[in-house]
């Protein structure tokens, strides 16, 4: 059985493909290929294709597989009723109301004002800390020096008095 199949060439990063007509039992690495139909480039999305080979093979009985066959529907090759294509997958976002683009507006004109609140706030913030500081180096220190002196007490004098109450 034949089928219509991708092969991967170019070099590592940069993919580039052949559309090849081969043995279903080789594997599209093998190099044993009944005919080349064309090439695809998926980092340019360039097809280049033999319509006429394509069509000559699929009405002989060739398989392509999903991915040819989605290029050679692209390119205007009339598929048989046999093949089927899957419908394009669709995919689904976990958290969409998380999504800028789904925040209402309401939300987006808050979120600004919000940002522009802190934003006065700091510089208020600022400005007090700046006014206080000029405030403190003007005003006279609040400690007055007091006159008179503490007494001190000796060791000496504690000792002593302790171990005359520890005769008596």
């Amino acid at each position: 059985m034949l089928v219509i199949r991708m092969q991967r060439t170019g070099r590592k990063g940069h993919a580039m493909f052949r559309l090849v007509v081969q043995d279903a039992r080789r594997t599209p690495t093998s190099g044993k290929v009944v005919a080349q139909l064309g090439s695809y480039d998926p980092h340019v999305k360039t097809i280049t294709l033999d319509k006429n080979k394509a069509e000559f093979y699929l009405e002989h009985g060739a398989h392509p597989s999903e991915r040819a066959a989605r290029l050679l529907k692209s390119e205007g090759v009339k598929l048989p009723g046999w093949v089927s294509l899957e419908d394009k997958k669709t995919g689904t976002t976990r958290n969409p109301d998380k999504l800028r683009r789904n925040r209402p507006a309401d939300a987006q004109v808050q979120a600004e004002a919000g940002e522009v609140a802190t934003e006065a706030a700091t510089t208020q913030a600022d400005t007090e800390v700046l006014a206080n500081e000029t405030s403190e180096t003007s005003a006279e220190p609040a400690i007055e020096a007091t006159t008179e002196e503490p007494e001190i007490a000796t060791e000496s004098t504690d000792t002593e008095e302790i171990s005359k109450q520890d005769k008596k």
